[in-house]
């Protein structure tokens, strides 16, 4: 990643959330599962509900952490082709190939994330009534929804970005 690019005023501020919502559902995801354990086999109470909690946390934990893999383009890959081919056009082909379809599969479930939280939110029938929630706490479900859905944005936005950079080394104005 360029200088540049780390200085950006944009992925500072994001990426800068990233670390913090990731460091805090770390620290809560396993305070709730201590808390949940401490209560069942120390004070023989059970704390009904908790995974309801814990699924929110790991909701937030998962997505902010995939984007922000994306974000360092560490984000689960096949990277045969970088580590067996050596540098050449068909290399940058690939890559661009790659980053093609990377970036249209996960606008693609951009797409399907929007859906997938305006019903949690608007509800089923799309006037904020009988919107789904959580068993036992009432949780609204759009919260864990949300987080898909901001992951999704973010990792297409970096996807795109990776695109960019790979098709403008393709045509030779840029490094890969």
């Amino acid at each position: 990643m360029s200088e540049a690019a780390r200085r950006n005023l944009f992925d500072r501020v994001v990426v800068g959330a990233f670390t913090l919502v990731i460091g805090v559902d770390s620290l809560l995801i396993t305070l709730i599962i201590v808390g949940a354990a401490a209560s069942r086999y120390i004070f023989k109470v059970n704390f009904y509900g908790y995974e309801e909690i814990a699924v929110l946390v790991a909701f937030w934990f998962y997505f902010m952490g995939a984007a922000y893999g994306s974000y360092n383009n560490t984000h689960v890959t096949a990277d045969v082709v970088d580590a067996y081919l050596p540098e050449g056009a068909v290399k940058r082909a690939l890559t661009f190939a790659r980053h093609l379809v990377t970036s249209s599969v996960c606008g693609l479930f951009v797409y399907y994330g929007y859906g997938f939280f305006s019903f949690g939110f608007v509800g089923p029938l799309g006037n904020f009534q009988f919107k789904p929630t959580s068993m036992v706490w009432r949780i609204p479900l759009w919260t864990s929804y949300s987080a898909t859905f901001v992951g999704l944005i973010f990792m297409e936005v970096y996807f795109v970005r990776n695109l960019i950079l790979s098709a403008r080394a393709l045509v030779g104005r840029g490094r890969a």
